[in-house]
């Protein structure tokens, strides 16, 4: 059942060609290479499915499915080789080569986002800065130069950049979006409270830090109803929406 990837000769188990994967297997495909990493850095050379699946924060057999996907399916009895897993998923998603990013918006989650290190481990190089505020541009962070956006077509193209991330305020936002697009830039991670406008073929993912916090506070306001509930009612009602919340979220993630 194994299977090899070109340029990879005799490892079995390689990918031989980019799957078409589901948005759910792509979205845990980075948990489980973060975990294989640590597995790796601790000296495991195997882990089984079970003990994947634990450090990655899934059931077992969501895993397997999602592996199989890779064309990989671990030896009965030892499980999966670590080393080759990591090679596999960075091969498909894409981390064999590393990757040029634009930081447009050095308010202060921009400045953090160039300032982080742990981007160049996981196959990323932040390869430009941008800024339209002029106290801005010309500032120093972690030894690149803010740019004035006006200069995004020269250096897009000069860096190849391949990913584009948005950091400005939210009025802002769309414009720096159609500026990236217009540059080539196909993919872009969004950082700005809003909601923007992509051609088709463009990739955007969004993070909005408020909303996460409001979902947050959405659990702490139901668990302190259900503390409230009359004495013989709270075990069980806690235990009933637990499971019900669970099943949801097992359902959203399938």
């Amino acid at each position: 059942m194994s299977q090899n990837r070109p340029g990879a000769p005799g490892r079995a188990g390689a990918v031989p060609a980019l799957p078409d994967l589901p948005e759910a297997t792509v979205a845990r495909l980075p948990e489980y290479l973060r975990a294989l990493h640590n597995l790796a850095d601790s000296g495991d050379d195997t882990v089984s499915s079970e003990g994947l699946a634990a450090a990655a924060g899934v059931n077992s057999a969501k895993l397997r499915k999602d592996l199989s996907h890779l064309g990989s399916y671990g030896t009965r009895g030892v499980g999966y080789d670590v080393a080759l897993l990591i090679e596999q998923i960075e091969y498909v998603l894409g981390l064999t080569q590393c990757r040029a990013v634009a930081l447009v918006g050095i308010g202060n989650l921009g400045h953090a986002l160039a300032g982080y290190a742990g981007f160049a481990s996981r196959g990323f190089r932040i390869a430009a800065l941008f800024d339209a505020d002029p106290a801005r541009v010309g500032e120093e962070i972690s030894g690149l130069t803010v740019r004035h956006i006006d200069e995004l077509p020269t250096i897009a193209a000069e860096e190849s950049i391949a990913i584009g991330v948005i950091a400005t305020p939210a009025a802002a936002a769309q414009t720096v979006a159609d500026q990236l697009v217009a540059v080539g830039v196909t993919s872009i991670l969004n950082f700005a409270p809003c909601v923007l406008t992509v051609p088709e073929g463009v990739d955007m993912r969004k993070v909005d830090l408020a909303i996460e916090l409001q979902i947050l506070s959405f659990h702490e306001h139901r668990k302190a109803a259900l503390t409230a509930l009359p004495g013989g009612l709270v075990g069980g009602a806690e235990e009933t929406d637990g499971r019900a919340g669970r099943a949801g979220v097992e359902a959203v993630g399938s």
